[in-house]
């Protein structure tokens, strides 16, 4: 809707009298619960402690578990006897090194930060939400936001500002424009059709959870990349209607008269900055061109010893195909525009962007240790086994397991807004219990990826709900958590309710989730 369609003057119905008070009681109920959790670093060594206490009264019971379809019993190991000490000293280093997301992410991060910190990330971004026809600006602000996630946080900090920028270019509300980058950022965050940071971790994770069960079992970080990449659109399309539909029905749309967006960037590029993303882009091209010429050939050495891609190079290293190709754009864009003047500038971005990762893998460590102590001690074995035969024992049906997960994760989501830390919590029991169950690992990580994202576009805890109200406050100074928090809602809502479906229909047919990936 166009800033001259509505009453100038904001006026809210009763409805919306109504509604707003119970979103801002319900926020700030969310809010206090949420901040008296301790930190996530905190918070594993809390539950390590926990399961240490827990091992000990079912060790000193005798608890065990024999796996489904036979094989040895397996007993509950005490983490506070001498053996467990013993284990929890002598393998920390191990632990913490041999953490699967953890070489992977430094890897993906070093190709990474070469992309942002130059600017061509951001460039294409502009590109993306100003050179499209005003009719479309909803859908390729959503869509980009979906793709924005390979900036991680960079991802709000360019793409939330840009949003209202290109709004207001097209003549339509830059309030809605914030609204629409920041949910499509935080509650399609992890539906990329573009391989992100969050995939390497993720797959870490959730490999190490499948080992419990499976001590083979290899998760890459593209499993789900044919699922995100339809998550993605369905996502933008989903955003497009409700704001079309909804959100621009409202009657309080208009900005301050003296709203002030001068100092929040452009949306426009120098001829030089256009020239330098033309040649990176066609750089990008260029190296996907030959990668897939390497790959077609069945004799290619990216390909397995059978010729197949399951367990290939190209899948195992995708890791490193990922940073190259982003480094490479970096390099090619950050020449261009003179943010890289020589080669020594190149693996000091590099070393910015894992300076920016510090705080992260400083949690893997803790979180790290803990996936060990529960490995070690077998609780999650009997946990997951008991609660499988009880599934199995009432004839519940698979979807409603499925919708279960849903709901859990997506609460723990509203308190945890760390997805890393939110799916080492859950993984060690969630994975193997649907894999009892018959689910792949990968699967339970599609299930994974709705219920982190939904509600955290409505959560305060997310620091970046913070900062979407800052710059929402730009154009509407009196605005406040219940405001941006009455404007995401609907949208995360519909956004999960879609999500979920597609899952469901991608898991009846039987839709591949990602190269080599069955999803039953």
């Amino acid at each position: 809707m166009s800033r001259t369609d509505h009453d100038p003057a904001p006026v809210q119905d009763a409805t919306t009298q109504e509604r707003l008070p119970f979103v801002v009681r319900a926020m700030a109920v969310v809010e206090r619960a949420g901040n008296a959790l301790p930190h996530p670093f905190w918070l594993f060594w809390i539950l390590a402690l926990v399961l240490a206490v827990v091992s000990a009264v079912m060790a000193g019971a005798g608890v065990s578990v024999v796996p489904p379809g036979g094989g040895d019993r397996i007993d509950v190991q005490n983490l506070l006897s001498g053996d467990g000490l013993a284990m929890a000293v002598s393998t920390a280093i191990t632990n913490f090194a041999e953490f699967p997301p953890m070489a992977t992410i430094v890897v993906v991060i070093m190709g990474v930060a070469v992309a942002e910190r130059t600017g061509f990330l951001a460039a294409a971004m502009k590109v993306g939400v100003s050179r499209v026809p005003a009719a479309w600006v909803v859908f390729a602000v959503a869509f980009v936001g979906t793709m924005s996630h390979v900036a991680s946080a960079a991802a709000y900090i360019i793409l939330v500002p840009l949003g209202g920028l290109a709004f207001r270019a097209v003549g339509r509300s830059p309030i809605l424009g914030i609204v629409v980058a920041y949910t499509a950022i935080a509650s399609g965050y992890d539906a990329s059709p573009i391989p992100t940071p969050n995939d390497a971790i993720f797959a870490g994770i959730t490999q190490a959870a499948a080992r419990i069960v499976d001590e083979d079992a290899l998760v890459s970080p593209v499993s789900n990349w044919f699922f995100n990449i339809a998550s993605s659109v369905l996502l933008a399309a989903v955003i497009t209607l409700v704001t079309r539909f909804v959100l621009a029905k409202r009657p309080d749309l208009d900005a301050d008269p003296d709203a002030d967006d001068s100092d929040l960037g452009s949306l426009t590029l120098s001829n030089r900055e256009r020239r330098a993303l033309r040649w990176a882009v066609l750089t990008l091209v260029v190296a996907l061109v030959v990668l897939v010429a390497v790959v077609v050939p069945g004799s290619s050495p990216l390909r397995a010893a059978d010729g197949s891609l399951d367990e290939s190079p190209l899948l195992t290293g995708v890791a490193m195909i990922v940073a190259v190709l982003f480094g490479l754009t970096g390099i090619v864009y950050g020449s261009m525009t003179g943010t890289i003047e020589k080669a020594g500038d190149v693996p000091a971005l590099m070393a910015q962007g894992i300076k920016q990762m510090a705080p992260v893998l400083v949690l893997f460590f803790a979180i790290a240790q803990f996936l060990a102590y529960f490995d070690y001690t077998h609780v999650g074995d009997v946990i997951s086994v008991r609660a499988a035969e009880l599934l199995q024992n009432n004839d519940v049906p698979v979807v409603v397991v499925f919708l279960l997960v849903l709901v859990l994760l997506g609460v723990v989501n509203i308190l945890v807004t760390s997805g890393s830390a939110m799916w080492a919590i859950a993984a060690p029991v969630i994975v193997p219990l649907l894999m009892l169950l018959s689910v792949p690992p990968e699967t339970t990580q599609a299930l994974f990826r709705i219920a982190d994202s939904g509600s955290t576009a409505v959560t305060p805890m997310s620091p970046y709900f913070v900062m979407a109200l800052g710059f929402l406050q730009r154009y509407r100074k009196s605005a406040g958590i219940g405001t941006l928090a009455s404007y995401t809602l609907p949208l995360a809502i519909a956004m999960t309710v879609a999500w979920t479906v597609l899952f469901f229909v991608w898991w009846g047919l039987g839709i591949p989730l990602g190269p080599g990936v069955s999803v039953r």
